[in-house]
């Protein structure tokens, strides 16, 4: 079929109604005729079409869910399994009348009841976030407590010892089943599938900044099909009725409304009373961007939800945790990987003239100096050719970036792929220069033409690794890596630091933005 993209629609009166965005003439998996270029829906004849009414769109979901509770009741059994052979050396083993093994497979239905009552299956936040997680966790302790009641009540011995094997297993189990279902999730949705169907309603900068905000975002799984105005001005006033209609029209399972002119507090109350009981999902993008969750508190005055924004923690005892994480796993790292260090120095030396580590200064936290340590990727004479390759800069904003930049060294080229050439910064990380994770340590030439916003960057530690680090390092423009190291200094937490940690890893086995 024809394919159409960015296809607007018009009214009589020649106002754009709705802008079809990337979309088939008939979307197979919806069964609902899509317009044809010309064609105008019909305004006069609203009809909202229910969401179970799509079928293929919501089964996806159904099938994940569905998914996930039977890994995390085969979770709980090979959790147990593997706590009786610890603790009784067997399988078969008595318990009151049944076997341990009966009593496991009976568990495992108020165990997933638990996760359910825990709302670990609720579809707004599975695939997405540590939310997620967090729910599993209060599911396990719940599950705990029910389990000693019952066997309390009906006055059944279970091993305490075994019980205490079979938990901490079957949550580590279950957490690292929901990881890997939540990696085919995102494989999926980076082509084009298990996506909810999204009509944006906006207008101006703020609905094209939502939307690039979805697209850099595949793994949400927020795919926008649609985007119409907030309201459709006639003679007589305004009415919402055509955002009913362009739901039905593109199919959307999802209405996400950006913050603009036309989204009065009135017009948002009749479109959510006009969404009630359709199966559509509506989201809200808030005026204030980059806020993180742990610092937004819903206060409710006379009836209005106002969002009570905490401010940036920079000192207390979340601060005490990150250096003492930074000074135990400086020092673990430093020990563990000082075989490595003297192989890669060796290699270093060998194979280029020169020293085996590179030393800069950088500008620390509070924009205090300090002399970062590397392992030599580049020529001796790297910083006075610079001068002559400032033409070829394919960076943007203040930084220099060469993604062949010959003076990187052989060895060097694959040191930086791996980036092994900043494990070095281990040793700034003990001193208390930088931190394990935190923004870019910058140059004292790019502070210099820093934007009075950009400072805060400097409110915090630099960092070894970081959101720039896991989020595209080398190829992010200037103004995505402000803005991420940015959102790291407004919304620290040890919970972040131990996500971004986590992703590195395989952001550097993927090389990915490396040069």
């Amino acid at each position: 079929m024809a394919g159409l993209r960015d296809v607007t629609i018009e009214d009589t009166a020649g106002v754009p109604v709705l802008e079809i965005i990337d979309l088939t003439a008939e979307d197979p998996r919806l069964g609902v005729p899509m317009p044809r270029p010309g064609q105008e829906p019909a305004h006069d004849a609203v009809s909202l079409v229910p969401l179970e009414s799509h079928g293929p769109v919501a089964r996806w979901q159904r099938h994940y869910v569905g998914g996930l509770v039977a890994l995390d009741a085969m979770g709980l059994i090979v959790a147990g399994l593997i706590a009786m052979m610890v603790w009784f050396g067997t399988l078969d083993r008595p318990l009151k009348g049944t076997t341990y093994l009966q009593f496991l497979l009976v568990a495992t239905v108020p165990w997933v009841l638990t996760l359910a009552a825990s709302r670990a299956y609720d579809l707004r936040i599975v695939g997405l976030g540590s939310e997620e997680f967090r729910r599993v966790g209060n599911a396990v302790v719940r599950f705990a407590a029910l389990l000693g009641l019952v066997a309390y009540a009906a006055k059944i011995e279970v091993a305490r010892g075994m019980v205490g094997i079979a938990l901490p297993v079957g949550t580590v189990i279950v957490l690292s089943q929901r990881y890997l279902a939540r990696q085919a999730l995102h494989r999926l949705r980076g082509r084009g599938r298990a996506c909810h169907r999204v009509l944006l309603v906006g207008e101006g900068s703020a609905a094209t900044a939502l939307r690039d905000r979805l697209l850099a975002s595949p793994h949400a799984g927020l795919h926008v099909v649609g985007r119409c105005a907030p309201v459709r001005h006639l003679g007589a006033g305004e009415t919402l009725a055509h955002v009913r209609e362009a739901i039905r029209v593109v199919g959307a399972d999802t209405v996400a409304v950006a913050h603009s002119p036309g989204v009065t507090p009135e017009a948002l109350r009749r479109m959510a009373w006009g969404l009630e009981g359709a199966g559509v999902d509506l989201l809200v993008a808030p005026a204030l961007t980059d806020v993180a969750g742990p610092r937004i508190q819903v206060k409710p005055v006379s009836g209005l939800p106002l969002l009570q924004i905490a401010a940036p923690q920079f000192t207390g005892g979340g601060r005490v945790v990150k250096r003492t994480i930074d000074i135990l796993g400086s020092s673990l790292g430093l020990i563990v990987l000082a075989p490595l260090f003297a192989a890669v120095a060796l290699l270093v030396v060998v194979t280029s003239r020169g020293p085996a580590f590179f030393t800069q200064q950088r500008i620390g936290r509070d924009g205090k100096p300090f002399t970062l340590v590397k392992f030599r990727s580049m020529c001796v004479d790297a910083e006075q050719r610079r001068a002559e390759l400032l033409v070829d800069n394919d960076g943007d904003g203040v930084l220099f970036k060469l993604r062949r930049d010959p003076r990187v060294t052989r060895v060097g080229r694959w040191l930086r792929r791996l980036s092994i050439d900043e494990l070095p910064q281990l040793v700034n990380v003990l001193r208390g220069q930088m931190s394990l994770v935190g923004p870019r340590p910058p140059l004292p030439s790019e502070v210099a033409q820093y934007e009075q916003h950009v400072h805060r960057r400097l409110l915090v530690t630099p960092g070894l690794t970081g959101l720039w680090q896991v989020n595209g390092r080398s190829a992010l423009s200037w103004e995505e890596s402000v803005r991420l190291d940015l959102y790291y200094v407004e919304n620290w937490s040890v919970a972040l630091d131990a996500e971004i940690l986590w992703k590195t890893v395989f952001a550097v086995l993927r090389g990915r933005g490396a040069h």
